[in-house]
């Protein structure tokens, strides 16, 4: 039987000869080469675990560590020998929960009546590398939505049916058996515990963070960095989260069948610009001129900078408004990938001379005359900007590479204050199943890209993977930068994006090579109440920078 191949990372496509019935798992034995273990595979454009047999001709793509599907499938699978390890260590009557994100890995707590000590900690890492050299296979079983409220109810998992009850478009349910440990999983996992060889246990805080490799090198788990204020950041969010009520899914949904979520979304609201006069206090109070403002895309930067601009304008200052992209090089000058394309996001797309030359005259009292970028010629225009600021005035700057110290390596260090911002999502499905920020973030962007730039969401999916390498490189390295982090992440948030992203999703056919990805952003969302009623967001909200109706995004 002949099935078309296709491996990372450069999609070629090989037309093979395969024997009928073959697993994908078996299949990659028989492949050599392949630089990275497979996790999972597509076929025909749809996800499926490396248990699933080819019977007909069809079109393969094997994906490792280093696509995003992959990654969640060792992400969940480490997360099942985990538990069950913990189990086995610490007993039964142990609770463990996987928090957020944290430094390549996972922020978790353990619920237990025993000191977690170096050495307990320890007895829990050798336990997990038993399990995983034991080889051990995850048994999957697929359940319908009601007789997975009932197994779930007789196993006194009361929290966990009552996720499914709350979410009436849940259809089916995954459970997987780790050695007589079952739990509910909504993504894949690898066919057995031999293949989640890479991860790192580290008592942090008030936790443990549970680490494994990155995509960008999934030979290897990360050196530890210490993310203290990424960690201070998600510790505000979990306040924020009692606060309001919700911690995960299933409270979230409560709410909103029980008609409170106009109460929600103002308290959350109202978190958001408390939040922001802190950080305009705290510019005030240390005299800060240069405000530089970064992050992922899809945060809310405008929507924050313009917020924190009437905030610094309440603390009685006048805030000068600048965006890094008038500052760009004349087009020819623009530095190429390795594709042969021009770079925009380099640092070197930036006439980094200029900018800093410009700021450090106005913060002198000068007048300068600003570029503005002709994005149609490729040209940067003078003279239509004449501008000085007086003696206490800041300026704020929004821009990717606000954080890296080189875009300002000419302005005094004490009179920048940077910020970094970032949709930190924090309510996660259940104790073990957290919601990535980077399916959220490409949410907002999907219903965002439609509205405001006429792309379908099989446009934005498709362009997402090089808007991810692009952050690795230009944002996430300089985060630890920051003189402050602001979660732009609503909890409600995502409840009315899926309002505004589904159809959109659902357009894209199976024949397209973003299908898959759609799927997983179509399953994902059923486990959420949709808020029909949107009116009730206010015109400032961050939110409104994505579905519209937003007094500072046109």
């Amino acid at each position: 039987m002949k099935i078309n191949l296709i491996t990372k990372p450069k999609g070629e496509i090989a037309e093979c000869d395969i024997r009928q019935g073959i697993s994908i798992e078996n299949l990659c034995y028989e492949i050599e080469g392949l630089p990275y273990r497979i996790l999972a595979a597509k076929v025909n454009n749809r996800i499926v675990d490396l248990n699933y047999t080819l019977d007909e001709p069809c079109t393969v793509e094997l994906l490792d560590m280093r696509t995003e599907v992959a990654n969640i499938v060792y992400q969940a699978s480490l997360s099942l020998i985990y538990v069950k390890a913990v189990r086995d260590v610490l007993g039964d009557g142990a609770n463990v929960s996987i928090r957020n994100s944290l430094n390549k890995g996972f922020y978790t707590k353990i619920k237990t009546n025993r000191e977690l000590t170096p050495e307990l900690i320890g007895q829990v890492e050798k336990r997990m590398r038993e399990i995983v050299e034991e080889d051990i296979p995850f048994k999957k079983e697929v359940l319908s939505r009601d007789n997975a409220i009932e197994c779930l109810h007789k196993d006194g998992r009361f929290e966990r049916a009552r996720l499914i009850e709350t979410a009436p478009n849940l259809t089916q349910v995954f459970f997987y058996d780790l050695d007589g440990y079952r739990d509910f999983y909504y993504t894949l996992m690898a066919p057995s515990s031999g293949y989640i060889d890479l991860f790192e246990l580290r008592k942090y805080k008030n936790g443990i963070l549970l680490r494994f490799p990155h995509p960008s090198n999934p030979s290897v788990v990360p050196e530890f960095v210490d993310e203290s204020k990424m960690y201070q950041a998600f510790a505000e969010q979990t306040v924020w989260e009692r606060l309001l009520g919700v911690s995960y899914v299933a409270d979230l949904n409560e709410k909103i069948a029980n008609d409170e979520a106009k109460d929600l979304i103002q308290l959350s609201e109202a978190l958001h610009e408390k939040k922001i006069a802190q950080i305009a206090d705290m510019i005030n109070k240390e005299h800060k001129r240069i405000i530089l403002i970064a992050g992922p895309s899809s945060s809310g930067k405008t929507t924050f900078a313009q917020r924190l601009c009437v905030q610094l304008r309440v603390n009685g200052l006048e805030p000068l408004y600048l965006g890094t992209d008038d500052y760009f090089v004349n087009r020819e000058d623009t530095p190429l990938d390795e594709h042969g394309e021009k770079d925009y996001e380099n640092l070197d797309a930036l006439d980094i001379e200029l900018f800093n030359n410009n700021m450090n005259d106005l913060l002198a009292g000068k007048s300068v005359d600003l570029p503005n970028f002709d994005f149609m010629t490729g040209q940067k225009v003078f003279g239509k900007r004449i501008t000085s600021i007086s003696e206490n005035q800041p300026i704020v700057i929004e821009g990717i590479h606000g954080l890296n110290e080189k875009l300002t390596k000419f302005i005094p260090k004490e009179e920048k204050f940077k910020i970094y911002i970032s949709p930190l999502a924090q309510i996660n499905i259940d104790v073990h199943n957290r919601v990535p920020t980077t399916l959220e973030r490409m949410l907002r962007r999907i219903v965002r890209d439609n509205l405001f730039r006429g792309h379908s969401a099989k446009d934005t999916i498709a362009t997402w993977p090089k808007v991810r390498a692009g952050e690795e490189k230009n944002i996430f390295p300089y985060s630890g930068e920051a003189d402050v982090l602001f979660n732009s992440y609503h909890i409600y948030e995502i409840s009315v994006l899926r309002k505004y992203a589904e159809p959109l999703i659902e357009e894209i056919s199976q024949e397209d090579k973003e299908y898959a990805e759609a799927q997983r952003l179509l399953q994902f969302m059923q486990f959420f109440r949709i808020i029909e009623n949107d009116d009730i967001i206010v015109n400032n909200s961050i939110i409104r920078e994505f579905i519209g109706g937003s007094v500072f995004v046109d």
